[in-house]
């Protein structure tokens, strides 16, 4: 006999469980969604995380980077992933600027808690923005951290750059690290950081390591929705493992409603509304009747 019984309602996991993982070791997943269906696809599938990116500027709006990117974009479309995944950790990613200053931090990481309903919010930086992360912090705002390739200061490494290649350059991401757990954050995450250097660095931490482009060393991954999907295909980063091309599956099914359109063949009587013949002719004469006044 078919097994008929409902499945269990997902758990939201906790701020708690997150910050613990470190300790038991399970691998926490995140994933980028940008809308009401990709984070409904999310929590179907069990994803630990979602987390509204500003990379929506790019793969929702056709921007060239994250910066164009403006908190009422953002908050609307956490809006949207909170509907899609009620029962998932949304995480609200605030957009460039939005958080130069520790009362525009406040106010706007507010907006994501307050009229997104978010779990959590994420500014980038380290050390030079752990007055913004522990301002947040002591106004009661889980907030976590990015270091490592920050898309939001790209224009300072000239372009989208591995980070940490030297030993210098790892150091000072591990005292940004240290500067994050300082503040008070529950976690952070690495981008674009050698494989051995966020081990590294993540081993020498209490609080919970996410990565992207940063290898396997991490407590966690994330990738855009989009990009694991096929969604979005105007390049692939080198750290994006494809699970699906949803991209040919829509142009294949589109260019077949095209063909069916232009040959007539759609809609057909399956797809269509019938009315009762009675009507129908009492409809005609009523045409008749108007024609010949």
């Amino acid at each position: 006999m078919a097994d008929t019984a409902k499945p269990a309602e997902l758990k939201k996991r906790t701020i708690t469980e997150i910050r613990d993982s470190k300790k038991t070791g399970e691998k926490m997943v995140y994933t980028s969604v940008p809308d009401y269906t990709s984070a409904k696809w999310a929590e179907a599938a069990g994803v630990d995380v979602a987390v509204v990116g500003d990379s929506l500027a790019m793969v929702g709006h056709g921007h060239p980077s994250t910066v164009p990117a403006t908190m009422d974009m953002m908050v609307m479309h956490a809006q949207a992933v909170r509907r899609g995944a009620p029962n998932t950790f949304v995480l609200g990613c605030m957009p460039y600027q939005s958080y130069n200053t520790v009362d525009r931090a406040l106010q706007n990481a507010t907006r994501f808690m307050q009229d997104a309903a978010c779990d959590a919010v994420k500014p980038q930086g380290g050390k030079s923005q752990a007055h913004i992360l522990r301002a947040l912090v002591d106004a009661g705002i889980p907030t976590a951290s990015h270091i490592g390739l920050t898309p939001h200061t790209i224009a300072m490494f000239g372009g989208f750059k591995i980070q940490g290649r030297t030993a210098d350059a790892a150091m000072k991401i591990l005292e940004d690290a240290f500067a994050i757990q300082d503040a008070g954050c529950f976690m952070l995450e690495f981008e674009a950081v050698p494989a051995p250097i966020a081990r590294a660095i993540s081993e020498q931490l209490d609080i919970p390591t996410i990565g992207i482009g940063a290898g396997a060393g991490t407590d966690g991954q994330i990738l855009l929705s989009y990009d694991l999907l096929g969604v979005f295909t105007d390049f692939k980063p080198k750290f994006t493992k494809r699970y699906a091309n949803l991209t040919e599956v829509a142009v294949a099914g589109l260019k077949a409603y095209v063909a069916d359109v232009k040959q007539g063949t759609f809609p057909d009587d399956d797809h269509s509304y019938g009315v009762d013949q009675k009507e129908y002719e009492k409809f005609l004469g009523l045409i008749e009747k108007r024609r010949q006044h």
